[in-house]
């Protein structure tokens, strides 16, 4: 078995796994990081998405193998005390709903506003393509905004 080190939340980490292990699975079963969903398994749904080089990225359908030697931030590594101004935004504006697309979500938000400026709806509503089920998406939208005006 082929081993992989990964920078994963500013912190190296090697893995023993076979190349074309999805990094979801990396991160949830052998680094204990949960707070990366599973949804879809094919890369539609969005509720996997971590950021690779600040980038979002939609980690089921990534294998391991490619991101080795490359910036991997998880939902537990945007901030330890919920202090990016996404989170804010989301706890203030009482986003989810279920919750369990939300860290996707908000890896999204959090890699569209690390771009600058003020997003308009357009913006958003181009970057922001992960599913949620329980259709917040007005509130997503309003988060966006106010957290646009805190970064």
């Amino acid at each position: 078995m082929p081993s992989f080190t990964l920078t994963i939340n500013g912190k190296q980490q090697s893995v023993d796994v076979a190349a074309d292990t999805p990094l979801l699975w990396v991160l949830r079963d052998n680094l204990g990081l949960t707070g990366t969903k599973f949804g879809c398994g094919i890369g539609e749904c969005g509720a996997c998405t971590v950021h690779i080089d600040g980038a979002a990225t939609r980690s089921c359908s990534t294998p391991v193998s490619t991101v080795a030697g490359r910036r991997v931030t998880t939902i537990e590594g945007l901030s330890s005390d919920r202090s990016h101004a996404v989170q804010k935004a989301w706890i203030a504006d009482d986003v989810p709903q279920c919750g369990y697309c939300q860290s996707g979500q908000i890896m999204v938000a959090a890699a569209l506003l690390a771009k600058g400026g003020k997003p308009t709806d357009v913006d958003i509503d181009t970057a922001m393509t992960n599913i949620c089920r329980c259709g917040t998406y007005q509130r997503i939208r309003t988060a966006i905004h106010h957290a646009a005006g805190e970064v």
